[in-house]
């Protein structure tokens, strides 16, 4: 896997570098800005980039609004946030194009699950921390058919929307796929919205019943 690193920190940069390179990924640039970004991209074709929300000069949005550039000009291509802090004016809503990842930072320390992450990323899936998650279901927990929720509908819930398929909430929960399949089937149904076996579409729907408005697909 090609992969491009954006980290103002230097040492986190390298500790990344070195992560990447030792799970046998090929790290094709190494930035600490977003300027030279769009280039090393067109150079290097990376399978994901990934990179900090808070960057130089200001340190607030940089990374998010350069994601948002990134997956205009190259939509199938990863593109994977990671930040101190749950933030989810820019970057949750890029969720929806699919191909797109959204970790605090502290999970790169599960590097099993982390590179999990990365490599359902570049695969064209879709990986949202589970606080984000929890955030954004917390933040609509008023609304009447979130409640209508049981707990482990709201449990595969959370697991659909960081972008797991049903085998994979399967293994997860330690349950049958089959049972996953209900569970899915009666939480879709009790949300209102369309049953797909469409992973992306799967997290859009989600996302978009919990008040998150994605930018138009396709575009």
């Amino acid at each position: 896997m090609r992969v491009i690193l954006v980290e103002d920190q230097a040492l986190l940069r390298e500790g990344l570098a070195g992560l990447f390179r030792d799970a046998g990924h090929d790290v094709v640039a190494s930035l600490g800005d977003c300027d030279g970004v769009e280039e090393a991209v067109r150079q290097f074709a990376p399978h994901v980039v990934v990179l900090d929300v808070r960057l130089p000069p200001s340190f607030t949005d940089e990374g998010a609004r350069a994601a948002a550039t990134l997956k205009s000009a190259w939509p199938d291509m990863g593109v994977l946030l990671l930040s101190q802090h749950i933030e989810t004016a820019h970057s949750v809503e890029l969720a929806g194009l699919g191909a797109f990842g959204y970790l605090l930072k502290d999970r790169v320390l599960d590097v099993s699950d982390f590179f999990g992450a990365v490599a359902r990323v570049a695969a064209g899936g879709s990986a949202l921390d589970p606080q984000v998650v929890a955030a954004l279901l917390n933040r609509s927990a008023r609304q009447d058919r979130v409640g209508q929720l049981t707990q482990r509908e709201l449990e595969v819930l959370r697991l659909m929307a960081q972008g797991m398929t049903n085998t994979g909430v399967a293994k997860q929960l330690v349950l049958s796929e089959r049972t996953v399949e209900a569970h899915v089937r009666r939480l879709l149904l009790k949300l209102d919205i369309a049953d797909s076996e469409d992973a992306n579409r799967r997290v859009l729907a989600v996302l978009l019943h919990l008040g998150v408005r994605p930018p138009p697909l396709g575009r």
